[in-house]
């Protein structure tokens, strides 16, 4: 044998349910140019037989796989669910999927513990035991992006008190499916509020903030905003610290050091640093007794499929940021 001559790394085979839709979309762009990733089916069966980049128009010339509505459980190491809310329960029950093939469900249906062996997929919090994982439930968009704002400070036990949250999300994260608030004529020029104080997201959220302090009290009051635009999150949340600034962005430093994704910075940012990329961006301020904590992401991406990509890369060990090395849409 020639020494020269390296051995191919071997492709996890990927299979993609509710490939259609805009996470199922995003989430084959991504996979397209991953260098240790295989899309071996996507799955719909309103569209079996079409042509992905006939739907997914801006992968033209890009691809010219096919949907399908086959599932051939044996070709595929990994299965992404790009389902509604509500709908990978009932899939597992009506599909039966080996215990070898691992997957990653894109919707809230195993985020809450329970009867189940889902980890909750958020690297900055659950990495270690995602390594190796079987089965992960992807973060919630809000959730993350709300979440890797309050992380460091709960951790370490620096706010109190209720936690002030508003957050403001793009047209996309309603989904591909329209809807009244999504047709162009509504949305445009428009802002508007929704599930005040009772987003799904708030379970997964408080969920997390027991984790890292148990028996914490204060309220996460959640005012989410439509905003009129296509991508991205950002979000600004305040509560009661009794720490000087300096101490708070030594925290904040310290957390995010060696995630590879999440970036503490100490100049406010803006959302278009983040817009396609798998990046977060967190920054905080001090004003009197309050700590103000900011934090932006890519809805589709960081807040959906880039890190059903990055909990994928940890699960088979393969670099945190393979597929990932995006240029963010800044201008």
């Amino acid at each position: 044998m020639n020494n020269d001559n390296k051995t191919q790394e071997k492709k996890v085979r990927v299979g993609i349910l509710g490939a259609a839709g805009y996470t199922g979309g995003e989430l084959i762009r991504l996979l397209l140019n991953h260098p240790n990733a295989e899309i071996v089916f996507a799955n719909s069966e309103s569209n079996a037989g079409n042509k992905i980049c006939e739907v997914h128009e801006g992968l033209t010339g890009e691809t010219e796989m096919e949907f399908t509505s086959a599932m051939p459980w044996d070709e595929v190491d990994v299965v992404y669910f790009c389902f509604g809310h509500g709908k990978s329960q009932q899939f597992l029950q009506e599909h039966p999927i080996p215990e070898r093939v691992r997957i990653i469900d894109l919707a809230q249906d195993f985020r809450i513990k329970g009867n189940h062996d889902y980890i909750y997929g958020l690297p900055e919090t659950h990495r270690d035991a995602t390594i190796g994982a079987r089965h992960v439930a992807n973060p919630g968009c809000f959730a993350t992006c709300i979440q890797l704002a309050l992380l460091p400070a709960v951790k370490a036990g620096i706010i109190s008190g209720d936690i002030h949250v508003n957050g403001i999300t793009g047209s996309t994260g309603a989904g591909q499916k329209p809807g009244a608030t999504t047709h162009y004529s509504w949305r445009n020029d428009n802002i508007s509020v929704y599930k005040t104080f009772k987003h799904q997201h708030l379970l997964e959220i408080n969920q997390t903030i027991q984790e890292l302090q148990p028996g914490y009290e204060g309220r996460v009051l959640f005012i989410p905003q439509r905003g009129c635009f296509a991508r991205g999150i950002f979000v600004t949340a305040y509560a009661k610290s009794d720490v000087t600034l300096e101490e708070a962005q030594q925290i904040y430093a310290d957390y995010y050091r060696e995630a590879s994704f999440t970036h503490f910075v100490t100049k406010s940012p803006d959302m278009k640093q983040v817009v396609n990329t798998n990046k977060a961006i967190v920054y905080v301020e001090k004003h009197e007794d309050q700590l103000l904590m900011i934090s932006c992401i890519d809805n589709l991406l960081k807040g959906a499929v880039g890190q059903a990509v990055q909990n994928m890369n940890i699960m088979f060990g393969l670099d945190e940021k393979s597929g990932l090395k995006l240029k963010a849409s800044a201008f």
